[in-house]
């Protein structure tokens, strides 16, 4: 019988050894071309960083504490409002949040500015539930005071009702992109209403400083820290010109952070925050204390087209907001994209959380993600990237001053542009919609429609996008022709040669809402000829291998050309035979790393779409 070591008995796997194996594999390859990582705010992020043993635990939870699971009461008619509020509860959920209609986070749905909250939460006990209030607009003060009217007319003591006010001037100011008063008179006005919520007994938190309208207009993760942090420490100093102690003033202020679909970076933002803060406590010369976290899924990364993939996004930043350490967590329900959400959407939202916390126990230790080697890494580049930003904000005058002059918003579109190039050249690939679409596929239900955003009035204002929008805009497009476009795909060769770029151009092709079907091969040129004008379709593009191309891609496109194709495609990167094959006809190369959103837009206009 052969006796096997204990693993205490074998050696310590060292960074070396797995180089060892990673170069076995790279085959030559530059370590820092394939296992190196660059990231938006320009970290590099090694695939294989050492284990940090030492690294203290940033815990945010109490321990083995869940996360209070908060749904969005979005819904416009006040009955309808309350009857979802109610059945959210029942069906798990342990916190509401009222997003009104004028919040930057109610993405065309909301509750109506000035709703009686009353009718709003009847049967819901306040003092029982964890409330979040999301307004917008500069109309923080009067929820927030109308929520307090409540709590008084049905006789609770503040002290037991868990509220986060959410007054935040500085986030309404950056989505409106402009101020009705001066940020002296809004902070006196911000802090004035502070004092009166705080007299009324209500611990708090009064003041939320929100990343999530920056999020959504495109920063990165970097530039959402800097600004939240801006924002909270803009906040500790308007109270404390109004003469409340910083000691005080700071327990006052909660976080709002978006999760969004890379699960290290989500831990890694939601670890990096409260390392910030307790370097502004610091600072402050005050103690360390704990600073409340939400988060919400983004809107972001939501997707109109198979938007049955959002369930899997929202998952996994979900479960990577609750790792890191989040306090309260919104899941978006995955057809807000689409609008307004129905009962079924709602609950996925909901048991997405309960799973995670009920089955798979993901509360119950703290801070698991502490000493892994990527995730220390990301945390202290997040952090050391988010407080440079954060200075040089504080160097410019503040936050009120760089969106005043739209410093900031210049920093944020310059990374937007960025990121919309790795998605149009599918360097970032969004599953369902940019990668392996869908033809065909039935609507998700919705209450209502989502109407398209409205411009923003103000140039200035940092406007939501989702990434998809483009290529769903060319969905859309596809969707409204007379007849639906069909691209010809002209395999060449045999079935092993042709494969695997044909399949690369049907899902390339439908991504663009133009069909691709892939044929079975043809026998001669002739035969080829024949279906491609069978087919009825106005190009068509050539799928096979380098090695085909070289004896018969030339003549294939002068055949398929005098046949009557308008363009002529070939999938695969141009070669040394390039000039040979644009002076047969092939007018386009669709490969790997080009903008597929330009070579859609050409394909569609090929195919008779304006």
């Amino acid at each position: 019988m052969t006796t096997l070591p204990f693993a205490t008995d074998l050696p310590p796997v060292t960074r070396e050894d797995w180089l060892k194996l990673v170069d076995g594999v790279l085959k030559g390859a530059p370590y820092d071309k394939k296992m190196v990582t660059a990231t938006y705010e320009g970290l590099a992020l090694d695939a294989l960083p050492p284990r940090k043993g030492t690294a203290p635990i940033l815990a945010g939870r109490a321990a083995a504490a869940p996360w209070t699971i908060s749904m969005r009461v979005d819904q416009p008619d006040l009955a309808a409002a309350n009857a979802q509020a109610l059945e959210d509860l029942d069906g798990g959920a342990s916190g509401l949040s009222l997003v009104f209609a004028s919040s930057p986070e109610a993405h065309g749905f909301g509750l109506p500015d000035g709703a009686d909250l009353d009718a709003v939460l009847e049967g819901v006990m306040l003092d029982l539930i964890e409330t979040r209030i999301e307004s917008g607009a500069f109309t923080g003060r009067e929820d927030a005071l109308a929520f307090a009217a409540l709590v008084e007319k049905r006789g609770l003591d503040p002290r037991s009702v868990a509220v986060s006010f959410g007054l935040d001037p500085l986030g309404d100011f950056a989505a409106a992109g402009t101020m009705p008063i001066t940020w002296g008179l809004l902070a006196k006005r911000f802090t004035e209403t502070s004092a009166i919520l705080a007299a009324k007994g209500f611990k708090g938190p009064i003041a939320r400083a929100s990343g999530h309208v920056f999020h959504a207009a495109g920063a990165s993760d970097a530039q959402e820290l800097a600004a939240v942090l801006a924002s909270a420490v803009a906040y500790l100093k308007a109270y404390g010109d109004a003469g409340v102690s910083l000691e005080e003033a700071a327990p006052r202020i909660d976080v709002a952070l978006v999760a969004d679909v890379n699960q290290t970076a989500t831990i890694a933002k939601f670890r990096a925050i409260r390392l910030l803060w307790g370097a502004v406590l610091r600072e402050c010369g005050l103690p360390e204390t704990a600073l409340k976290v939400h988060a919400t899924t983004a809107w972001r990364s939501m997707t109109r087209r198979d938007p049955y993939v959002n369930l899997l996004r929202s998952t996994v930043a979900a479960f990577s907001a609750g790792v890191g350490g989040a306090d309260s967590l919104t899941v978006l329900p995955f057809t807000q994209a689409l609008g307004l959400p129905d009962a079924f959407a709602r609950r996925l939202a909901r048991n997405t959380q309960v799973m995670l916390i009920e089955e798979s126990n993901v509360h119950r230790v703290a801070d698991p993600a502490a000493g892994a080697g990527a995730v220390e890494a990301h945390t202290d580049g997040l952090a050391e990237k988010a407080w440079d930003l954060f200075r040089t904000i504080e160097r410019r005058g503040g936050l009120a001053d760089v969106l005043s002059d739209r410093w900031l918003q210049g920093e944020i579109a310059e990374v937007k542009g960025r990121r919309d190039k790795d998605v149009a050249t599918r360097k970032a690939p969004i599953t369902g919609t940019s990668e392996f679409p869908i033809l065909v596929q039935a609507a998700a239900e919705v209450l209502a429609p989502l109407a398209a955003e409205p411009a923003p009035v103000n140039d200035g204002a940092l406007q939501p996008h989702r990434i998809s929008e483009p290529f769903e805009a060319l969905r859309d497009a596809a969707d409204a022709a007379a007849q639906p476009p069909k691209v010809f795909l002209a395999t060449l060769g045999p079935v092993a040669a042709f494969t695997a770029r044909a399949t690369f151009a049907k899902n390339f092709f439908e991504a663009g809402g133009i069909a691709a079907p892939v044929p079975e091969g043809f026998a001669d040129l002739d035969a080829l000829v024949r279906a491609f004008k069978a087919a009825g379709t106005p190009f068509a593009c050539l799928a096979s291998s380098d090695e085909v191309y070289g004896t018969d891609a030339a003549a294939a496109a002068k055949a398929l050309a005098a046949a009557g194709a308008g363009a002529v495609w070939l999938a695969g990167k141009p070669t040394a035979i390039e000039a040979e094959l644009k002076a047969a006809g092939v007018s386009g190369f669709i490969f790997a790393g080009c903008n597929v959103l330009e070579a859609l837009a050409a394909a569609q206009g090929a195919a008779g779409l304006k």
